[in-house]
């Protein structure tokens, strides 16, 4: 990675689907250049997909909250982890370290269906512990955080 793959990056997390031609004149390199370095970012994985960011509120997704769980047993993580994988209300999924094992981020309709998520996750085997925090606002919101070397 040097300065000019970090450039492209920024341009590409302005604009997924901004055009090698318009990178390249932005960044002041060839298409040709910038086409190859793309492949590269692509294949060595640090870009990992396209897609989209939509405003959730939008498409009645009222509400989001943190849920933090814990474990009676590490025997149980697997079994967790696929379930969640399995709600579509839950957005983001962490194993953490400290007093409990999981944070979800959890993007919902309304507080009954939060409710109705919260007790699904309370039901899967081996939760012993849950805590809700709900967002009142979102004060910054990076998804791709880029910092050159």
């Amino acid at each position: 990675m040097d300065s000019l793959d970090y450039k492209i990056l920024e341009c590409l997390k302005d604009n997924a689907r901004v055009n090698a031609t318009a990178i390249g004149a932005k960044i002041n390199l060839s298409t040709s250049a910038v086409i190859e370095r793309i492949k590269k970012l692509e294949s060595t994985g640090i870009l990992k997909k396209y897609t989209i960011l939509v405003d959730h509120k939008l498409l009645g997704r009222e509400l989001t909250a943190f849920i933090y769980v814990r474990l009676d047993h590490p025997k149980y993580y697997e079994n967790f982890v696929e379930v969640v994988k399995n709600n579509d209300s839950v957005a983001e999924c962490y194993y953490i370290a400290g007093d409990f094992d999981f944070i979800l981020k959890v993007i919902t309709k309304t507080g009954h269906t939060l409710e109705d998520v919260l007790n699904s996750i309370k039901s899967i085997n081996g939760v012993s512990l849950t805590r809700t925090s709900v967002v009142l606002s979102t004060n910054k919101h990076d998804i791709c955080l880029l910092e050159e070397k």
